[in-house]
């Protein structure tokens, strides 16, 4: 049985002052393990400005190796610019997956633009970083996977792996927006591209993901694991509506699968949800799995989106 043992909290931005671009908010963790240390990428926001507007940067902590609630190491500025003006990218960069390729690090990212009528809209960018991941140059001004004739609203929430040699994104696909009293609210599904360059890519075209709270539910940030001969798939899910505060927001879901393209979903195997009081009684969100010294850990996001940071979890069943 898959059973998760909550560690705690491991990094609240609020606790940390100096850093200018980091008020709040440590989203998106996204883990690459050193030999000396961990670096979890995140994304965080400054203060909102004058017109009630705020940003999101992509940066990092390093955490110690032999002690994970330790920080060593907190950049004094964002790794990434965002984008230039009229850019998809222009006022922000999250969420967003780091990867190893070769000598060098890529990240993938949903870049985000204001709109008129809707809050925003957004497409997935990739950033090179040729400093073993201390920074990030975008490859172009452009995203390398953007709304389309069948996907013709916000593209976000990459998460990028690679197995037998393919490049494999894991990505939410709007389905249309929903007018909510005086606000819109997105839809989105969790869709799937391969690409043998992790630059062209080949859309599955589907939902690959059933639906659980009806026809409405969001579906994001699929994080997948293989072991024991089986992909295993953990994401984030809530209803369109009322999800910000109190019981309705984000939940972790769980999908198993022997391609990559049929997936079983059975949120009953998931073996974590909220707690009943503290930094993620709302909401947990955003799974991030990776193994050191032989275990299997996960960070999440808490309360709010992640505005209070992550933390972390043992796994101490199976994945099967």
């Amino acid at each position: 049985m898959i059973k998760w043992k909550k560690l705690g909290i491991v990094f609240n931005p609020l606790d940390h002052s100096g850093f200018d671009y980091m008020n709040t908010h440590a989203q998106s963790p996204s883990v690459i393990v050193f030999d000396d240390f961990i670096r979890v990428y995140i994304n965080t926001r400054p203060p909102i400005d004058e017109n009630g507007y705020y940003v999101s940067y992509l940066s990092y902590v390093d955490l110690n190796k032999e002690n994970m609630f330790e920080v060593k190491n907190i950049p004094k500025r964002p790794i990434m610019s965002l984008g230039k003006l009229g850019t998809f990218d222009e006022f922000g960069i999250h969420p967003s997956s780091v990867i190893r390729d070769g000598n060098k690090f890529r990240v993938y990212y949903a870049g985000t633009t204001r709109c008129e009528s809707v809050p925003f809209n957004s497409a997935i960018g990739v950033g090179i970083s040729i400093d073993n991941g201390d920074s990030f140059e975008k490859i172009g001004d452009g995203p390398v996977l953007s709304y389309s004739f069948d996907e013709p609203f916000v593209i976000g929430s990459p998460k990028i792996k690679k197995f037998n040699d393919l490049w494999y994104l894991f990505y939410s696909a709007g389905r249309k927006w929903v007018k909510n009293c005086d606000k819109v609210e997105p839809v989105y599904k969790l869709r799937m591209a391969v690409s043998s360059n992790g630059l062209d890519w080949e859309k599955h075209g589907k939902d690959i993901i059933i639906n659980k709270l009806g026809v409405h539910e969001c579906q994001a940030s699929a994080d997948v694991f293989f072991k024991n001969d089986k992909y295993h798939m953990f994401f984030s899910y809530r209803p369109h509506l009322d999800y910000r505060l109190g019981g309705n927001g984000y939940k972790i879901g769980y999908a198993s699968s022997k391609d990559l393209k049929n997936w079983e979903r059975d949120d009953t195997k998931t073996g974590i949800t909220v707690s009943k009081e503290g930094w993620d009684c709302e909401m947990i969100s955003y799974p991030n799995l990776f193994e050191l010294k032989g275990k299997t850990y996960m960070f999440y996001l808490g309360n709010e989106f992640g505005k209070y940071g992550f933390g972390l979890a043992e796994l101490t069943g199976d994945l099967k």
